[in-house]
């Protein structure tokens, strides 16, 4: 396999405790260490498979040049890169984290984009030096640890509510993030789609009950915990009332309703919901839930749509 030297190479790890991949510049000594270990390979890495495809179309997938400031590859619509834009808000760090489209690299699937994140989703964080960190609550940690110094904390006062606000948002990302999509996703059956909004509904009353009175997610002042479910409540909000046939988003749950009311009311939770919201609205003029199918879905009786 002839490996272009200066080609990003991404390999897969194997212990479980890491990432499932590691990302390293292909320099020329490493071109000679992947061809004298090529024959015990079963595969040769991703991003360099990737890399050979591209170059025999005359284009060679490459790190990012360094860049005066970080660029945080988003999309106004995503409830994920809402909590990086949330925080890098919150923190002032407009001045070194610069949000970008995808499109600036040829959109998610292209070659350029996938040798940074194989993935091929947003959030995507490119720092100055061209190292690429995917994944928003990492996205998050490292923009906290790095900028500790600039604005509010946003980790929680003591360690027991750092540890409620990691418990808080590990709920949404494991089992709220993995079923969202049946709001306003295609590819699901009627029976499936009720039966995973009905598991987002015990979620939901899951949050209730771990949150604390509020006016927060946990204690008086906002965390990260805050920003990673509040895009998503936003989705709940616009999209249960209007092709669900909810009453509210929040029937049942007052706890949740005040805190989201709470956040509504902050300057820059306000922001993060038009950002987003903005988004939800272009799929509604769209006709996506005619498209994706749920329109037709809630007519029928026999499920369960209405919580």
């Amino acid at each position: 396999v002839d490996w272009p030297s200066g080609a990003l190479v991404v390999w897969p790890v194997l212990d479980s405790s890491l990432s499932s991949s590691i990302t390293m510049p292909l320099t020329a000594a490493a071109v000679g260490v992947l061809r004298h270990h090529h024959h015990r390979m079963a595969t040769p890495p991703i991003a360099a498979t990737r890399a050979a495809g591209a170059q025999a179309r005359g284009r060679v997938v490459r790190r990012l040049q360094p860049t005066a400031a970080a660029q945080l590859y988003d999309i106004p619509v995503s409830n994920h890169g809402a909590r990086n834009r949330h925080l890098i808000y919150g923190k002032g760090l407009q001045d070194v984290v610069e949000v970008v489209s995808p499109a600036a690299l040829g959109g998610m699937k292209s070659d350029e984009y996938l040798a940074l994140n194989p993935q091929g989703k947003v959030p995507l964080l490119v720092l100055e030096d061209g190292t690429a960190i995917p994944e928003s609550e990492v996205i998050n940690q490292y923009l906290l640890d790095k900028y500790a110094d600039r604005g509010p904390s946003f980790a929680g006062a003591t360690p027991e509510e750092r540890a409620q606000v990691a418990l808080l948002t590990r709920i949404h990302d494991c089992y709220i993030s993995p079923i969202q999509g049946c709001m306003y996703r295609a590819g699901f059956e009627p029976a499936d789609r009720a039966d995973k909004l009905a598991e987002l509904v015990r979620q939901m009353d899951i949050i209730e009950n771990t949150m604390d009175s509020g006016p927060a997610l946990v204690g008086s002042a906002m965390t990260t915990a805050d920003m990673a479910l509040f895009p998503t409540f936003v989705f709940v909000n616009y999209i249960a009332p209007r092709k669900f046939g909810w009453e509210t988003a929040f029937s049942g749950r007052p706890k949740l309703q005040a805190w989201f009311e709470w956040m509504c009311a902050d300057p820059i939770a306000s922001k993060i919901r038009e950002e987003v919201e903005g988004g939800l609205i272009s799929w509604d003029e769209s006709g996506r839930w005619d498209k994706v199918g749920v329109s037709d879905q809630v007519k029928l009786m026999e499920f369960q749509w209405v919580y």
